[in-house]
């Protein structure tokens, strides 16, 4: 959650997942519903059952199926295998950078597991980085190569100036903080986002002062809410699916 916006900028600095965005998605005007769509995927693929992830990858297939647009679609497999490597890339660095590797170090079996997503959504076998040293050069050719278009700092500001959520403005100056200063600065120049400095102090101290709380918790009760959420989810997952069955 911590670098969400990091992993949503970064795919949206993508000309085709950007412009796809604008053309189907419903993000700026039901952007919650987009986020929980999104955590309860990743959240039924990691902790639920393997049957439960293969409908869910079933049926997110089929929507990819009808988003198709000049140049792209939603079930091209180089589009996959980047969204999928900016949710990794999002998790390893808050884990390394921020968290400082609290369990040792994961970040190889990590990747071996997470290519499961991608795997979930259709993704053809070996069109993933295959280890840690592909991924991480796979990462690097991504981010020197990317330049974020005009359609790419729209849909940006509908994430970080959602009209919808303008109730929420404190949590939206937060998320608009966290996310700018986690970007690569490369990025956060193409997308015009201010930043100094001090805002790097100031957003470093948070952070390292949250890692370190963080650490004091034991890992069992850092992990006690995963049945929560997993039963959260699979509600809104079993409600949207008969929201669907009736309309059709």
């Amino acid at each position: 959650m911590l670098a969400a916006g990091r992993a949503l900028l970064l795919q949206v600095a993508h000309p085709k997942i950007a412009q796809g965005v604008a053309d189907h998605s419903d993000l700026r005007n039901r952007p919650l519903d987009r986020l929980f769509g999104t955590l309860d995927f990743l959240t039924i693929v990691a902790f639920g059952t393997e049957e439960e992830a293969e409908r869910m990858g079933r049926a997110i297939r089929r929507m990819h199926e009808r988003i198709i647009g000049p140049g792209y679609s939603g079930n091209d497999p180089d589009l996959q295998v980047w969204v999928n490597a900016t949710l990794i890339d999002a998790a390893l660095y808050v884990y390394e950078d921020i968290l400082r590797s609290p369990s040792g170090d994961l970040a190889a079996a990590y990747i071996d597991q997470a290519r499961y997503v991608a795997d979930v959504l259709g993704c053809p076998p070996g069109a993933q980085p295959a280890d840690i040293g592909a991924f991480r050069r796979y990462m690097e050719e991504m981010t020197t190569s990317l330049e974020v278009t005009d359609t790419g700092r729209e849909v940006m500001r509908a994430v970080l100036w959602s009209r919808k959520l303008r109730w929420l403005w404190p949590a939206l100056w937060f998320n608009r903080f966290v996310t700018t200063g986690l970007l690569p600065e490369r990025f956060r120049a193409q997308y015009g986002l201010p930043w100094s400095d001090r805002r790097d102090r100031v957003l470093w101290l948070l952070l390292r002062s949250g890692a370190f709380c963080y650490r004091l918790v034991p890992g069992r009760l850092r992990r006690a809410g995963i049945p929560l959420m997993v039963w959260a989810s699979r509600r809104r997952v079993a409600r949207r699916a008969r929201t669907y069955a009736a309309a059709k």
